[in-house]
């Protein structure tokens, strides 16, 4: 199980990484008012997912 439980975490990792350039490339093209939607949107999952990685190491 504890080797379940790493590479969830280390797809977690990724997927955070992974959003953050997205989101980076993505405000040099949106405008601003659209930027921030998706900064928001983006922080609201990274949040998500952090929760879920803090349940795996109970």
């Amino acid at each position: 199980m504890s080797n379940e439980k790493n590479e969830i975490e280390k797809l977690i990792d990724s997927m955070i990484d992974s959003g953050n350039d997205f989101v980076q490339k993505l405000k040099i093209v949106l405008p601003d008012s659209l930027t921030e939607s998706v900064l928001m949107f983006h922080e609201s999952h990274v949040s998500n997912l952090k929760k879920i990685k803090e349940f795996l190491n109970k």
